[in-house]
């Protein structure tokens, strides 16, 4: 199972970027919670937002109103929707998700990070 994300990048801030990430694999079962997550050096990944296979979404506070998760299930992809950019957004941006690839064979994945880059 790999998890891709691309669609990270440098903007002015007020601006907007919308990352995505794939879920590919010869085996996948089922997918339920995808997410991001994002990390900047010296501090911990923190948690973005989490939307489960039913469709509703947890957000971190610091995102609420101007970040959107939303994900295909038939492409297994998770997007992150994120709008008013502010230079403290700055962060490598992770996607997350669990993955069965057999019978309640659940296994938790992470994407390799795209780096998102909002200039003051």
């Amino acid at each position: 199972v790999q998890l891709q994300a691309f669609g990270g990048g440098l903007v002015q801030a007020g601006g907007f970027l919308r990352p995505s990430c794939v879920v590919s694999g010869r085996r996948i079962f089922a997918i339920n919670d995808m997410g991001w997550y994002r990390q900047v050096p010296g501090r911990e990944r923190e948690l973005v937002g989490v939307t489960k296979n039913s469709g509703g979404v947890n957000y971190a506070d610091s995102v609420k109103g101007h970040f959107t998760i939303s994900r295909d299930n038939a492409k297994n992809a998770v997007y992150l929707q994120m709008s008013s950019l502010k230079p403290e957004d700055t962060a490598v941006y992770y996607c997350n998700a669990d993955v069965a690839t057999g019978w309640e064979n659940w296994n938790n994945y992470w994407g390799q990070g795209t780096q998102v880059t909002v200039s003051s």
